[in-house]
């Protein structure tokens, strides 16, 4: 059984609409851990697969995916843009135009 923050993270993830990114940090602070970002990223690395979560749309605080293996980069980057993301010169997404930004209701979760 995953804990409720896993659970959270889960559901938090699936709900990033296509187009739309978020961050690491983001993730973790909406789960109810502002420092949970490289939890996240385990989470990601354990249940993408098996969720089928939408990995591709979460990226770091800079704009920036994380990924250092080259295959893995551009494999994250054309899927992002197949969704209709951008990126600049300097290989950044716009956060002001690409980020994320749920509607949240603190005495309902229905929206994860």
């Amino acid at each position: 059984m995953n804990s409720p923050f896993t659970q959270r993270i889960i559901a938090i993830i699936k709900a990033i609409p296509k187009g739309k990114i978020a961050t690491y940090g983001m993730i973790a602070a909406l789960a109810g851990n502002p420092r949970g970002a490289r939890q996240v990223v385990r989470i990601l690395h354990t249940f993408s697969s098996k969720e089928q979560l939408p990995w591709q749309r979460v990226i770091n605080s800079k704009g920036k995916i994380s990924l250092p293996n080259p295959d893995d980069y551009l494999r994250q980057r054309e899927l992002l843009e197949a969704e209709g993301i951008e990126f600049e010169e300097d290989d950044r997404i716009d956060l002001d135009q690409f980020l994320w930004h749920p509607i949240i209701n603190e005495n309902d979760e229905s929206w994860l």
